[in-house]
Protein backbone atom coordinates (compact mmCIF):
# COMPACT_ATOMS: atom_id res chain seq x y z
CA UNK A 1 0.00 0.00 0.00
CA UNK A 2 1.29 3.48 -0.76
CA UNK A 3 -0.02 7.00 -0.98
CA UNK A 4 -1.27 7.96 -4.40
CA UNK A 5 -0.23 11.28 -5.91
CA UNK A 6 -3.52 12.97 -5.10
CA UNK A 7 -3.31 12.04 -1.42
CA UNK A 8 0.28 13.26 -1.19
CA UNK A 9 -0.74 16.65 -2.56
CA UNK A 10 -3.76 16.72 -0.28
CA UNK A 11 -1.55 16.63 2.78
CA UNK A 12 0.69 19.50 1.73
CA UNK A 13 1.13 21.31 5.05
CA UNK A 14 0.26 24.87 4.09
CA UNK A 15 -2.62 27.19 4.83
CA UNK A 16 -3.19 27.63 1.11
CA UNK A 17 -3.47 23.87 0.54
CA UNK A 18 -5.83 23.47 3.48
CA UNK A 19 -8.11 26.24 2.31
CA UNK A 20 -8.13 24.79 -1.21
CA UNK A 21 -9.22 21.43 0.22
CA UNK A 22 -11.91 23.16 2.25
CA UNK A 23 -13.24 24.82 -0.90
CA UNK A 24 -13.20 21.49 -2.76
CA UNK A 25 -15.08 19.61 -0.05
CA UNK A 26 -17.66 22.27 0.80
CA UNK A 27 -20.23 21.00 -1.76
CA UNK A 28 -20.15 17.61 0.03
CA UNK A 29 -20.79 18.89 3.57
CA UNK A 30 -24.54 18.36 3.38
CA UNK A 31 -26.52 15.28 2.36
CA UNK A 32 -23.55 13.45 0.86
CA UNK A 33 -21.58 13.71 4.10
CA UNK A 34 -24.61 12.69 6.18
CA UNK A 35 -25.21 9.56 4.11
CA UNK A 36 -21.61 8.56 3.43
CA UNK A 37 -19.56 9.66 6.43
CA UNK A 38 -19.55 6.22 8.13
CA UNK A 39 -18.19 4.33 5.11
CA UNK A 40 -14.52 3.44 5.14
CA UNK A 41 -13.60 2.96 1.47
CA UNK A 42 -9.88 2.43 2.01
CA UNK A 43 -6.67 4.39 1.49
CA UNK A 44 -6.98 7.00 -1.25
CA UNK A 45 -10.75 6.44 -1.51
CA UNK A 46 -12.10 8.48 1.41
CA UNK A 47 -14.37 10.59 -0.76
CA UNK A 48 -17.26 11.22 1.68
CA UNK A 49 -15.19 12.67 4.51
CA UNK A 50 -13.19 15.87 4.31
CA UNK A 51 -9.75 14.60 5.45
CA UNK A 52 -9.17 18.18 6.60
CA UNK A 53 -8.27 17.07 10.12
CA UNK A 54 -4.46 17.45 9.74
CA UNK A 55 -5.07 21.11 8.83
CA UNK A 56 -7.68 21.72 11.51
CA UNK A 57 -5.41 20.10 14.10
CA UNK A 58 -2.85 22.87 13.47
CA UNK A 59 -5.44 25.51 12.66
CA UNK A 60 -4.14 26.05 9.18
CA UNK A 61 -7.89 25.74 8.62
CA UNK A 62 -10.23 26.98 11.36
CA UNK A 63 -13.23 25.09 12.75
CA UNK A 64 -15.20 28.30 12.45
CA UNK A 65 -14.49 28.43 8.71
CA UNK A 66 -15.57 24.79 8.29
CA UNK A 67 -18.92 25.45 9.96
CA UNK A 68 -19.42 28.76 8.17
CA UNK A 69 -18.77 27.13 4.77
CA UNK A 70 -21.15 24.28 5.54
CA UNK A 71 -24.00 26.58 6.56
CA UNK A 72 -23.55 28.91 3.60
CA UNK A 73 -23.53 26.01 1.16
CA UNK A 74 -26.21 23.78 2.67
CA UNK A 75 -28.00 25.52 5.51
CA UNK A 76 -27.88 24.66 9.19
CA UNK A 77 -30.26 21.70 9.05
CA UNK A 78 -28.78 19.94 6.01
CA UNK A 79 -25.23 20.37 7.34
CA UNK A 80 -26.14 19.32 10.89
CA UNK A 81 -24.09 16.08 10.96
CA UNK A 82 -20.98 17.74 9.56
CA UNK A 83 -21.26 20.61 12.03
CA UNK A 84 -21.67 18.23 14.96
CA UNK A 85 -18.51 16.37 13.99
CA UNK A 86 -16.59 19.65 13.98
CA UNK A 87 -17.94 20.41 17.45
CA UNK A 88 -16.76 17.03 18.77
CA UNK A 89 -13.16 18.21 18.44
CA UNK A 90 -13.85 21.35 20.46
CA UNK A 91 -15.78 19.34 23.03
CA UNK A 92 -12.93 16.87 23.60
CA UNK A 93 -10.36 19.66 23.92
CA UNK A 94 -12.53 21.56 26.39
CA UNK A 95 -13.30 18.41 28.38
CA UNK A 96 -9.59 17.69 28.81
CA UNK A 97 -8.93 21.32 29.77
CA UNK A 98 -11.46 20.84 32.58
CA UNK A 99 -9.78 17.61 33.70
CA UNK A 100 -6.04 17.86 32.90
CA UNK A 101 -5.36 15.12 35.45
CA UNK A 102 -6.78 12.63 32.92
CA UNK A 103 -3.89 13.52 30.61
CA UNK A 104 -1.41 13.20 33.48
CA UNK A 105 -2.77 9.76 34.36
CA UNK A 106 -2.59 8.66 30.72
CA UNK A 107 1.07 9.68 30.43
CA UNK A 108 1.96 8.06 33.75
CA UNK A 109 0.13 4.86 32.79
CA UNK A 110 1.76 4.83 29.36
CA UNK A 111 5.24 4.92 30.88
CA UNK A 112 4.28 2.00 33.11
CA UNK A 113 2.89 0.10 30.10
CA UNK A 114 6.11 0.69 28.15
CA UNK A 115 8.17 -0.55 31.10
CA UNK A 116 6.01 -3.68 31.21
CA UNK A 117 6.49 -4.05 27.46
CA UNK A 118 10.25 -4.09 27.98
CA UNK A 119 9.94 -6.80 30.62
CA UNK A 120 7.31 -9.02 28.97
CA UNK A 121 8.59 -10.64 25.77
CA UNK A 122 5.20 -12.18 24.96
CA UNK A 123 3.39 -8.83 25.23
CA UNK A 124 6.11 -7.15 23.18
CA UNK A 125 5.62 -9.70 20.40
CA UNK A 126 1.83 -9.32 20.45
CA UNK A 127 2.15 -5.53 20.20
CA UNK A 128 4.60 -5.87 17.32
CA UNK A 129 2.22 -8.21 15.48
CA UNK A 130 -0.64 -5.73 15.88
CA UNK A 131 1.34 -2.63 14.90
CA UNK A 132 2.90 -4.22 11.83
CA UNK A 133 -0.38 -5.67 10.57
CA UNK A 134 0.41 -9.36 11.03
CA UNK A 135 -2.55 -10.51 13.14
CA UNK A 136 -4.18 -12.45 10.30
CA UNK A 137 -7.30 -10.28 10.60
CA UNK A 138 -7.21 -8.71 7.14
CA UNK A 139 -9.32 -5.69 8.12
CA UNK A 140 -7.28 -4.88 11.22
CA UNK A 141 -3.98 -5.45 9.40
CA UNK A 142 -5.10 -3.23 6.53
CA UNK A 143 -5.91 -0.39 8.92
CA UNK A 144 -2.55 -0.75 10.68
CA UNK A 145 -0.75 -0.54 7.33
CA UNK A 146 -2.79 2.44 6.17
CA UNK A 147 -2.14 4.31 9.39
CA UNK A 148 1.62 3.76 9.29
CA UNK A 149 2.01 4.51 5.58
CA UNK A 150 -0.37 7.46 5.19
CA UNK A 151 -0.72 9.03 8.65
CA UNK A 152 -4.49 8.84 8.31
CA UNK A 153 -7.35 6.52 9.19
CA UNK A 154 -11.10 6.92 8.71
CA UNK A 155 -12.86 7.74 11.98
CA UNK A 156 -15.03 4.60 11.85
CA UNK A 157 -11.93 2.48 11.27
CA UNK A 158 -10.29 4.14 14.27
CA UNK A 159 -13.20 2.99 16.45
CA UNK A 160 -13.14 -0.56 15.08
CA UNK A 161 -9.36 -0.72 15.44
CA UNK A 162 -9.40 0.50 19.05
CA UNK A 163 -12.19 -1.90 20.00
CA UNK A 164 -10.43 -4.92 18.47
CA UNK A 165 -7.12 -3.86 20.05
CA UNK A 166 -8.69 -3.64 23.51
CA UNK A 167 -11.35 -6.37 23.56
CA UNK A 168 -10.37 -8.97 20.95
CA UNK A 169 -6.57 -8.80 21.03
CA UNK A 170 -6.65 -7.86 24.73
CA UNK A 171 -3.82 -5.36 24.49
CA UNK A 172 -3.27 -2.37 26.83
CA UNK A 173 -5.38 0.54 25.62
CA UNK A 174 -2.76 3.19 26.32
CA UNK A 175 -0.25 1.44 24.05
CA UNK A 176 -2.89 1.51 21.31
CA UNK A 177 -3.57 5.20 21.89
CA UNK A 178 0.17 5.84 21.75
CA UNK A 179 0.44 3.89 18.49
CA UNK A 180 -2.18 6.20 16.99
CA UNK A 181 -0.59 9.33 18.45
CA UNK A 182 2.81 8.41 17.02
CA UNK A 183 1.42 7.98 13.50
CA UNK A 184 -1.66 10.16 12.97
CA UNK A 185 -1.06 13.41 11.10
CA UNK A 186 -4.08 14.81 12.93
CA UNK A 187 -3.00 13.29 16.26
CA UNK A 188 -4.43 15.46 19.02
CA UNK A 189 -3.87 14.86 22.76
CA UNK A 190 -7.54 15.36 23.62
CA UNK A 191 -9.29 13.68 20.69
CA UNK A 192 -6.92 10.72 20.64
CA UNK A 193 -6.78 10.05 24.38
CA UNK A 194 -10.48 10.60 25.00
CA UNK A 195 -11.46 8.68 21.86
CA UNK A 196 -9.63 5.60 23.11
CA UNK A 197 -11.08 6.11 26.58
CA UNK A 198 -14.56 6.31 25.07
CA UNK A 199 -14.10 3.00 23.22
CA UNK A 200 -12.77 1.42 26.42
CA UNK A 201 -15.77 2.58 28.47
CA UNK A 202 -13.73 5.01 30.58
CA UNK A 203 -15.06 8.29 29.17
CA UNK A 204 -18.80 7.64 29.37
CA UNK A 205 -19.27 5.22 32.24
CA UNK A 206 -21.20 2.10 31.32
CA UNK A 207 -20.83 2.79 27.60
CA UNK A 208 -18.07 1.26 25.50
CA UNK A 209 -17.76 0.52 21.79
CA UNK A 210 -17.89 -3.04 20.46
CA UNK A 211 -16.63 -3.79 16.94
CA UNK A 212 -19.05 -6.19 15.22
CA UNK A 213 -18.58 -8.24 12.06
CA UNK A 214 -21.80 -7.10 10.35
CA UNK A 215 -20.98 -3.44 11.02
CA UNK A 216 -17.49 -3.71 9.54
CA UNK A 217 -18.81 -5.54 6.48
CA UNK A 218 -21.59 -3.01 5.91
CA UNK A 219 -19.51 0.13 6.29
CA UNK A 220 -16.59 -1.15 4.24
CA UNK A 221 -19.00 -2.08 1.43
CA UNK A 222 -18.04 -5.74 1.99
CA UNK A 223 -14.42 -4.92 1.32
CA UNK A 224 -13.93 -6.91 4.50
CA UNK A 225 -16.12 -9.72 5.84
CA UNK A 226 -14.94 -10.57 9.35
CA UNK A 227 -15.82 -13.87 10.94
CA UNK A 228 -17.93 -13.13 14.03
CA UNK A 229 -15.92 -15.63 16.04
CA UNK A 230 -12.74 -13.59 15.46
CA UNK A 231 -14.21 -10.67 17.40
CA UNK A 232 -14.90 -10.75 21.10
CA UNK A 233 -18.57 -11.55 21.66
CA UNK A 234 -18.65 -10.61 25.32
CA UNK A 235 -17.29 -7.17 25.90
CA UNK A 236 -17.02 -5.38 29.23
CA UNK A 237 -15.71 -1.87 29.60
CA UNK A 238 -12.59 -1.08 31.59
CA UNK A 239 -14.35 0.99 34.23
CA UNK A 240 -12.77 -1.11 36.97
CA UNK A 241 -9.41 0.41 36.05
CA UNK A 242 -10.69 3.68 37.53
CA UNK A 243 -13.10 2.67 40.31
CA UNK A 244 -13.05 6.17 41.76
CA UNK A 245 -14.80 7.49 38.64
CA UNK A 246 -14.11 10.69 36.74
CA UNK A 247 -12.54 13.69 38.47
CA UNK A 248 -14.61 16.81 39.02
CA UNK A 249 -14.45 19.39 36.23
CA UNK A 250 -12.20 22.32 37.16
CA UNK A 251 -12.48 25.91 35.94
CA UNK A 252 -10.52 26.40 32.72
CA UNK A 253 -7.45 28.55 33.27
CA UNK A 254 -7.67 32.14 32.07
CA UNK A 255 -4.70 33.33 30.00
CA UNK A 256 -2.90 36.55 30.91
CA UNK A 257 -3.50 39.61 28.78
CA UNK A 258 -0.36 40.84 26.95
CA UNK A 259 1.24 44.12 27.99
CA UNK A 260 1.43 46.03 24.71
CA UNK A 261 4.36 48.17 25.81
CA UNK A 262 6.78 45.41 26.82
CA UNK A 263 9.37 44.04 24.37
CA UNK A 264 7.86 40.76 23.20
CA UNK A 265 8.73 37.71 21.14
CA UNK A 266 6.20 35.60 19.23
CA UNK A 267 6.30 31.83 19.62
CA UNK A 268 4.75 29.73 16.81
CA UNK A 269 3.83 26.11 17.55
CA UNK A 270 1.80 23.50 15.72
CA UNK A 271 -1.01 24.06 18.22
CA UNK A 272 -2.05 27.11 16.18
CA UNK A 273 -0.46 27.99 12.85
CA UNK A 274 -2.55 31.12 12.34
CA UNK A 275 -1.00 33.73 14.70
CA UNK A 276 -1.74 36.36 12.08
CA UNK A 277 -5.40 36.15 13.14
CA UNK A 278 -4.43 37.96 16.35
CA UNK A 279 -3.50 41.63 16.63
CA UNK A 280 0.26 41.33 16.19
CA UNK A 281 0.61 44.97 15.11
CA UNK A 282 -0.42 46.19 18.56
CA UNK A 283 2.55 44.43 20.20
CA UNK A 284 6.11 45.60 20.62
CA UNK A 285 7.47 42.57 18.78
CA UNK A 286 11.24 42.23 18.62
CA UNK A 287 11.54 38.61 17.53
CA UNK A 288 9.81 35.40 16.51
CA UNK A 289 10.55 31.68 16.63
CA UNK A 290 8.98 28.44 15.50
CA UNK A 291 9.04 25.61 18.04
CA UNK A 292 9.00 22.04 16.73
CA UNK A 293 7.61 19.69 19.35
CA UNK A 294 5.92 16.74 17.65
CA UNK A 295 8.64 14.44 19.04
CA UNK A 296 7.13 15.07 22.49
CA UNK A 297 4.05 13.04 21.60
CA UNK A 298 5.47 9.82 22.95
CA UNK A 299 8.41 8.34 24.87
CA UNK A 300 8.75 6.08 21.81
CA UNK A 301 9.78 7.14 18.31
CA UNK A 302 7.26 9.34 16.52
CA UNK A 303 6.77 8.64 12.81
CA UNK A 304 8.95 10.82 10.51
CA UNK A 305 5.86 11.82 8.51
CA UNK A 306 4.59 13.69 11.60
CA UNK A 307 7.79 15.69 12.00
CA UNK A 308 7.86 16.46 8.29
CA UNK A 309 4.28 17.77 8.33
CA UNK A 310 4.97 19.86 11.44
CA UNK A 311 8.12 21.38 9.94
CA UNK A 312 6.28 22.29 6.75
CA UNK A 313 3.36 23.80 8.67
CA UNK A 314 5.69 25.86 10.87
CA UNK A 315 7.69 26.99 7.84
CA UNK A 316 4.53 28.01 6.01
CA UNK A 317 3.39 29.98 9.06
CA UNK A 318 6.74 31.71 9.42
CA UNK A 319 6.55 32.79 5.77
CA UNK A 320 3.39 34.77 6.57
CA UNK A 321 4.97 36.64 9.51
CA UNK A 322 7.04 39.71 8.64
CA UNK A 323 9.71 39.10 11.27
CA UNK A 324 13.12 37.47 11.51
CA UNK A 325 12.45 33.85 12.47
CA UNK A 326 14.49 31.61 14.75
CA UNK A 327 13.98 27.85 14.70
CA UNK A 328 13.70 26.11 18.06
CA UNK A 329 13.23 22.48 18.97
CA UNK A 330 11.63 21.46 22.26
CA UNK A 331 14.61 19.97 24.04
CA UNK A 332 15.72 21.33 27.41
CA UNK A 333 12.96 23.71 28.60
CA UNK A 334 15.60 26.33 29.53
CA UNK A 335 16.15 26.87 25.78
CA UNK A 336 13.00 29.00 25.80
CA UNK A 337 14.54 31.31 28.39
CA UNK A 338 17.82 31.57 26.49
CA UNK A 339 16.04 32.51 23.26
CA UNK A 340 13.82 35.16 24.89
CA UNK A 341 16.74 36.59 26.88
CA UNK A 342 19.00 36.87 23.83
CA UNK A 343 16.25 38.77 22.04
CA UNK A 344 15.89 41.16 24.97
CA UNK A 345 12.24 40.23 25.56
CA UNK A 346 10.32 40.37 28.81
CA UNK A 347 7.23 38.70 27.35
CA UNK A 348 6.60 35.61 25.19
CA UNK A 349 3.29 35.65 23.33
CA UNK A 350 1.71 32.67 21.57
CA UNK A 351 -1.71 31.25 20.64
CA UNK A 352 -3.15 29.05 23.41
CA UNK A 353 -1.35 25.78 24.15
CA UNK A 354 -3.92 23.31 25.51
CA UNK A 355 -3.37 20.28 27.71
CA UNK A 356 -0.94 17.84 26.10
CA UNK A 357 2.78 17.14 25.68
CA UNK A 358 3.72 20.66 24.60
CA UNK A 359 1.82 22.15 27.54
CA UNK A 360 3.79 19.81 29.82
CA UNK A 361 7.04 21.11 28.32
CA UNK A 362 5.98 24.75 28.72
CA UNK A 363 5.09 24.14 32.37
CA UNK A 364 8.64 22.87 32.93
CA UNK A 365 10.01 26.04 31.30
CA UNK A 366 7.90 28.53 33.25
CA UNK A 367 9.78 28.56 36.61
CA UNK A 368 13.01 29.75 34.96
CA UNK A 369 11.06 32.27 32.86
CA UNK A 370 9.35 33.63 35.95
CA UNK A 371 12.65 33.93 37.79
CA UNK A 372 14.04 35.94 34.87
CA UNK A 373 10.99 38.23 34.81
CA UNK A 374 9.68 36.91 31.48
CA UNK A 375 5.92 36.39 31.26
CA UNK A 376 4.39 33.64 29.12
CA UNK A 377 1.23 35.03 27.49
CA UNK A 378 -1.37 33.09 25.46
CA UNK A 379 -4.27 34.13 23.27
CA UNK A 380 -7.37 31.95 23.33
CA UNK A 381 -9.74 31.95 20.39
CA UNK A 382 -13.38 32.95 20.83
CA UNK A 383 -14.38 29.61 19.26
CA UNK A 384 -12.68 27.66 22.04
CA UNK A 385 -14.01 29.96 24.73
CA UNK A 386 -17.58 29.50 23.52
CA UNK A 387 -17.45 25.68 23.37
CA UNK A 388 -15.28 24.92 26.38
CA UNK A 389 -17.71 26.58 28.78
CA UNK A 390 -20.12 23.70 28.09
CA UNK A 391 -17.60 20.85 27.77
CA UNK A 392 -17.88 19.77 31.39
CA UNK A 393 -19.95 16.59 30.98
CA UNK A 394 -21.15 14.61 27.94
CA UNK A 395 -21.26 15.88 24.35
CA UNK A 396 -25.04 16.39 24.58
CA UNK A 397 -24.49 19.45 26.76
CA UNK A 398 -22.44 21.05 23.97
CA UNK A 399 -24.77 19.80 21.24
CA UNK A 400 -27.74 21.60 22.80
CA UNK A 401 -25.80 24.85 22.74
CA UNK A 402 -24.66 24.70 19.10
CA UNK A 403 -27.19 27.34 17.87
CA UNK A 404 -26.20 29.65 20.74
CA UNK A 405 -22.49 29.11 20.13
CA UNK A 406 -22.93 29.87 16.43
CA UNK A 407 -24.55 33.16 17.36
CA UNK A 408 -21.89 34.04 19.94
CA UNK A 409 -19.12 33.40 17.42
CA UNK A 410 -20.85 35.46 14.72
CA UNK A 411 -21.63 32.61 12.31
CA UNK A 412 -25.38 33.01 12.67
Amino acid sequence: MSLDKANTQYFEATRKAGEACLKTFTPQMGKRYTNGRNFDRGAGQHRDVSMLSPYVRRRLVLEKDLVNSAIKAHGLEAAEKFIQEVFWRGYFKGWLECRPIIWDLYRKGLIQDIQELNRDRSLRRRIEVAETGQTGLDYFDSWAEELVETGYLHNHARMWFASIWIFSLELPWRLGADFFFRHLLDGDPASNTLGWRWVAGLHTRGKHYQAQAWNIAKFTNNRFNPRPEDLSEIVEGLENEEPEGLPVALPIRTPKVPDLSRPSVLLITEEDCRPEDFDLSSLNLIGCATLSASHLRSPLTVAPIIDKFEQSALGDTASRINLDISELRAGTPNELLRWASRAGASQIVTPFIPTGPLRDWILKAQPSLKEAGIDFIEWRRDWDEAIWNYATAGFFKVKKQIPSILQITGIL
